[in-house]
């Protein structure tokens, strides 16, 4: 029970020191205007975004770097989403409608979505966005300026995530909290390992020639952490990488609802911990009940783990702009949702039968 108990407080003070350098370190993207001098192309897979599109287009069309092309590929939406940009298409030149087709054999729909759009493009650097995300007015100069500057092959952004609604508030800051507590983000830009490394699909920026050397989506075509094996045949390729953590650049508000965070977050959530559902368990049972071995051997011990636990989450809360009342307040309830995503997944892994969008992903 002793070895048991230094290693929770070892493991609890090794993920205070990755939120605190997470924290320390976390990226403020310049606003420097850089030369216009080369072309970004822009690549949007949608299906059935009718809700979203509209939106999104608007900021990119806002945006202070003007030097770019938005690709739109239109995954045989059933909604109005194919309608909605052709009207902007008509507005503004820069912006394509790339009507889609029946998906390939071995392909995942967003994957072969961004294959298509990256074989059509003509930019210089490649901007791969979710169609549900919101981006400021700077976001293309700033990407632009902080990739050259880093002299990156590939930079990915975890956007800062709306939350409206109680189920909301109650799962999607899982997402951060495991990646902030876990991995020293500075570490995937500096390390050469490629077991160090994260990204995000919803906002990834390529330099182009090498992009299109690799094909990276053609690669992973059929696996559902595409972003996160992108990453690792970079680094395996020794080519740079960065990832920053919530840029106050760009947001999503990522689900409406419990139930769709427990369904999107299942998809992926094993991912986090080599695709282990026993790593996975661990960590829930660590950061749940880790205070019952220590209380057996001392009440101080247990409230030191208290201590470091709200010390973690408070930084987490702060790196990911998220409000710390409303963080602390769903806590709690937090950790049971977290065991039923954990159970989800499970389930779909057991069924090897995942469905998204109206799509079955096996």
């Amino acid at each position: 029970m002793l070895y048991l108990s230094y290693f929770i407080l070892a493991f609890a003070g090794l993920q205070f020191l990755v939120a605190l350098i997470n924290f320390l370190f976390r990226p403020r993207l310049k606003a420097e205007k850089p030369e216009q001098d080369v072309l970004v192309s822009i690549l949007i897979p949608a299906r059935n975004e009718e809700n979203n599109i509209a939106q999104l287009l608007n900021d990119l069309l806002r945006q202070n770097y003007k030097n770019y092309e938005i690709l739109v590929y239109d995954d045989l939406s059933s909604d109005n989403t194919a309608q909605i940009v052709g009207q902007y298409s008509q507005i503004d030149k820069r912006i394509q409608l790339i009507s889609g087709r029946e998906l390939p054999a071995g392909w995942l729909g967003k994957n072969h979505a961004c294959h298509v759009l990256s074989s059509l493009s003509k930019g210089s650097y490649l901007l791969f966005l979710d169609a549900d995300v919101r981006v400021d007015t700077f976001l293309l100069s700033k990407l632009v300026h902080f990739t050259r500057k880093k002299a990156l092959k590939l930079v990915s952004v975890f956007p800062v995530q709306e939350m409206r609604s109680k189920g909301e508030w109650m799962s999607v800051p899982l997402m951060n909290y495991i990646l902030l507590s876990l991995l020293a983000l500075p570490l995937v830009r500096l390390s050469r390992f490629s077991s160090i490394s994260a990204a995000n699909g919803q906002c990834m920026f390529f330099e182009a020639q090498t992009y299109q050397r690799l094909k990276p989506h053609e690669i992973v075509k059929n696996n559902k952490v595409e972003d996160i094996q992108i990453a690792r045949l970079y680094k395996k390729r020794r080519l740079k990488i960065a990832c920053l953590a919530s840029v106050r650049d760009i947001s999503c508000r990522m689900y409406s609802g419990l139930d769709e965070a427990v369904q999107g977050f299942s998809k992926n959530i094993l991912a986090f911990f080599g695709n282990s559902f026993v790593l996975a368990l661990l960590f829930w049972i660590i950061n749940s009940f880790g205070w019952l071995p220590l209380l057996w051997q001392s009440l101080y011990w247990a409230l030191a783990w208290f201590l470091l636990q709200f010390v973690i989450h408070l930084l987490v809360a702060l790196t990911s702009h998220q409000k710390p009342g409303f963080y602390f307040w769903f806590a709690l309830p937090r950790q049971f949702i977290f065991i039923k995503i954990i159970i989800q997944a499970v389930i779909k892994r057991i069924r090897k039968e995942t469905t998204w969008k109206g799509r079955t992903i096996s």
